[in-house]
């Protein structure tokens, strides 16, 4: 006993060995294997997942796993706290795996985050929760009292779903001496109860027999069935039907219509009239058999009810009887074989993807991870995968039937920013069906790419002198990523003009890349001037890149030519610097002095002509256009004076042009001791002008004193009538009614101002001067006039006393005259611009005046 003992703790350390290997062995390839009984409740424990595949609770969490299964109801679930397997709803191994003697179910563990899948199956087994059943309860068979003992009669067998020991074990009948029961069993190893006729049966006897059949599983407790057969004892008939052939078969594509006859069964039955009569019935035929197949009770044919599926069903196997109306029958078997029809498409499951990937992830970056399948058989289930070699992906196969979609080289967002992967799944049927799941994957933006000019080198013209804050010119640079990547900034780099920062010249706009001009320039100064702007994206670390920028000033005409000679003090003529002697003997072209000027201009701004303005004895002298220089364009003659005083302009070429003058003194003598004696005589011609100088100031003195005594006249007149007509009584009305425009009053005083105009003409000869009055007077001239001959005083008292009149009541009868001078010659208009006042005194008077 010690020994047995021992051999059989040898054994099970060994088989807890092999189990635990197996085990390990599973788990090194990503295999895990569990079994849990049937008919747990939902949420029950399978499995320690984390802990049998070495996970981190943390990492599942946080990264996600889920489980998945080909099928599409979820039997497990995963507990991501856990990390336990449990099941997911309850669990019918009957309903799950009708028919299969080991039940296995699996599925997938998948962990988001790495891209990693695991398989566990998963073994149902059994329980004895279903006792065995006979398909019919009750059953009635017929016996002719012919019937020979020993003959043997088929019963139905009981059906059990369960497996294993807890299947149908055996089988018990009670009743009547007459039968027996025996039990065949086949090479499957099914149990087949026969109904065994032990003694004749007599029908005068008995009519009836009751008998109990009852099936027995090996479960603990075991559970049991039972049918009830009724046998009937008739008169003989001793032939049954006989089937022509015991097995029919048949193969029929899946995709045979549904209503077709699939095959026919015949029996015959050699006995004649009602004994005759055949009739078919299903004997032992499966629920789903039953479901497909039906069989014509008269005619033995056998027809489709509804469609067949390789996938559901591969093949049908029944028995069929054939009796006659005295119950006999004759027993065959009716075996269906379906061929698969390349019907099913294959299937591609997602069952992680990726939907945004870096441009600068390393080629074999996995973006997806595909399950694929083919409900097909044979070649018709052969998958075959594919992506556009065109795309920067190809397919890896990873375990099974699984696939994963990796990058097959580095990806640029600047050349494609978007992907539309096509996965494409076809299988070997003829013709092959094909399916295909689309993966869109964007590409995220790496600061890859430096900013671009539109231009290899920039320039600009600016005109001098331009205005502060200018606008010069606008560089303009693209940045090919995206985002905050392309956002483009300028500024200037660093750089010196004339000593001074470059930035206190220009500037540029950071935005937009408009350069300015902080400051006038002026091209006498600067000329050129040569920076660098620099483009910066907004990546980190931001990318940069440079433009070289050539700014030319254009000049402009702002500078008048500038006289070198003669020199400033000579033209003023302080002392006889720069007098130029020229020969009275000169021939024509002789040269006496040269005009030499600068610009400080460039190009046709600096270019400059010379011309004569002005010149004492117009004709004797020119100028040379270009030269400048001044040469006799005649010879001299003896009436010619021999002091000579030239004015030359000199002009540039811009737009406007601007000029300069030079004076030049030029004497001619043969000598310089004549030259030195024209020199000290050069104050004598001053005298006319200064005594020019002198009449005209006592001109204006006398103008002058005439206006103010006239003034001082008039308000004499007007206090003189203010008194007068204090002293009259205040009775006397003796001119009233008189029309006041009849006396000398304001009004007379208004018509002399107005008629009085006249025109001074002024000459350097003051004894020449000329005075012009006008005409007379155009509408307030007054009414009466003396006679040519006989002047008429302004205001003459006798003659108002005279006619009896007061001195008020004066008519106004005569105008002023004053007589004309003889003619002189006129004044230099340049004197009536210069004293306005002066030459215009009448209307000013007049003005004046008018309010009394």
């Amino acid at each position: 006993m010690c020994a047995a003992r021992e051999r059989r703790c040898v054994w099970r350390q060994r088989a807890l060995l092999c189990c635990v290997l197996l085990a390990a062995w599973e788990v090194a390839w990503g295999q895990l294997r569990y079994s849990v009984p049937e008919e747990l409740p939902k949420g029950s424990f399978v499995g320690d997942v984390a802990k049998d595949l070495a996970l981190q609770l943390a990492a599942l969490r946080d990264r996600g796993a889920r489980v998945v299964s080909a099928d599409r109801t979820q039997y497990f679930a995963l507990h991501a706290n856990s990390g336990h397997l449990v099941t997911a709803e309850k669990l019918d191994r009957e309903q799950l795996c009708e028919g299969v003697q080991r039940c296995v179910l699996r599925c997938e563990v998948i962990v988001e985050g790495e891209m990693k899948f695991y398989g566990i199956e998963v073994e149902i087994t059994d329980i004895n929760d279903n006792a065995p059943s006979f398909r019919e309860a009750e059953k009635e068979l017929r016996m002719s009292e012919m019937t020979a003992p020993g003959s043997r009669f088929s019963l139905s067998k009981a059906h059990d779903p369960d497996v294993g020991v807890n299947s149908l074990q055996s089988y018990e009948l009670s009743g009547d001496e007459h039968f027996s029961l025996s039990v065949q069993v086949g090479a499957d190893g099914e149990k087949r109860p026969e109904l065994v006729l032990a003694k004749a049966l007599d029908r005068e006897e008995a009519a009836f027999h009751e008998l109990v059949l009852r099936a027995i599983d090996g479960g603990e407790p075991a559970r049991t069935g039972t049918a009830r057969i009724r046998v009937s004892v008739l008169d003989a008939n001793d032939n049954a039907p006989v089937f022509s052939q015991a097995v029919y078969a048949v193969r029929v594509p899946e995709d045979v219509p549904v209503g077709s006859t699939l095959l026919t069964i015949t029996a015959t039955d050699v006995d004649d009239g009602l004994n005759a009569d055949v009739k078919y019935s299903f004997k032992e035929i499966s629920t789903k058999a039953s479901k497909v197949l039906y069989l014509d009770p008269k005619t033995g044919s056998i027809r489709l009810l509804r469609s067949l599926d390789f996938e559901e069903g591969d093949s049908y196997e029944m028995e069929v009887h054939a009796h006659d109306t005295g119950e006999l029958f004759d027993t065959a078997t009716v075996s269906v074989s379906v061929t698969d029809v390349n019907d099913n498409a294959p299937e591609i499951s997602v069952r992680s993807a990726l939907s945004e990937i870096s441009e600068d992830a390393p080629p074999g970056t996995v973006v997806a991870l595909l399950h694929v399948q083919d409900r097909d058989s044979g070649t018709n289930g052969e998958v075959r995968c594919s992506i556009v070699e065109s795309l920067p992906f190809q397919l890896e196969r990873a375990l099974d039937n699984y696939y994963s979609v990796v990058t097959s080289r580095e990806l640029d967002r600047e050349e494609v920013s978007e992907y539309n992967v096509t996965v494409w799944a076809s299988d070997g049927g003829s013709p092959s069906l094909r399916s295909s799941a689309v993966l869109a994957l964007r590409v995220l933006d790496v600061n890859d790419n430096a900013p671009v000019f539109a231009e290899a080198r920039y320039s600009a013209r600016l005109p001098e002198n331009n205005a502060e804050g200018a606008l010069v010119l606008t560089v303009r640079a693209w940045d090919a990523d995206w985002g905050q990547n392309a956002r483009v900034r300028y500024r200037l780099a660093e750089g010196r003009v004339r000593g001074a920062p470059l930035s206190s010249y220009v500037s540029v706009q950071a935005e937009t890349g408009a350069l300015y001009a902080l400051r006038s320039f002026d091209y006498e100064e600067v000329r050129e001037v040569g920076l660098w702007v620099r483009a910066e994206d907004g990546g980190a670390p931001a990318l940069s890149s440079n433009v070289s920028v050539r700014l030319l000033i254009v000049d402009e005409n702002d500078n008048a030519p500038q006289v070198l000679y003669p020199p400033a003090a000579a033209a003023a003529g302080a002392g006889w610097t720069g007098v130029e002697l020229a020969p009275r003997s000169a021939e024509p072209g002789a040269l006496v002095a040269k005009v030499v000027a600068v610009d400080a201009d460039a190009g046709q701004n600096a270019w400059l002509s010379y011309e004569l303005a002005k010149a004492t004895e117009p004709g004797l002298f020119r100028v040379g256009l270009h030269s400048g220089e001044v040469r006799t364009a005649r010879s001299p003659l003896a009436r010619d004076a021999p002091r000579h005083s030239l004015v030359v302009v000199v002009k540039d070429q811009g737009r406007p042009a601007l000029s300069a003058t030079a004076t030049l003194t030029v004497v001619l003598a043969e000598s310089v001791a004549e030259l030195l004696s024209e020199l000290g005589s050069a104050a004598a011609p001053a005298e006319p002008g200064g005594s020019l100088t002198r009449w005209l100031v006592l001109a204006v003195a006398a103008v002058s004193c005439l206006f103010v005594a006239f003034l001082l006249l008039l308000l004499a007149l007007r206090l003189r009538r203010w008194r007068r007509s204090q002293l009259l009584p205040p009775a006397s009305g003796a001119l009233r009614g008189v029309p006041a425009s009849h006396f000398v009053g304001i009004d007379g005083v208004r018509a002399f101002l107005h008629s009085y105009s006249h025109e001074v003409s002024l000459t350097a000869d003051s004894r020449k001067s000329q005075r012009r009055w006008a005409a007379d007077s155009c509408c307030n001239t007054l009414p009466a006039r003396p006679p040519p001959d006989k002047a008429a005083p302004l205001l003459g008292e006798d003659a108002a006393g005279a006619r009896g009149a007061p001195p008020d009541a004066l008519p106004v009868s005569q105008s002023l005259r004053t007589p004309r001078r003889p003619p002189s010659r006129r004044l230099p208009p340049f004197l009536l611009l210069a004293f306005p006042s002066v030459f215009s005194f009448p209307s000013r008077w007049s003005r004046m005046i008018s309010p009394y």
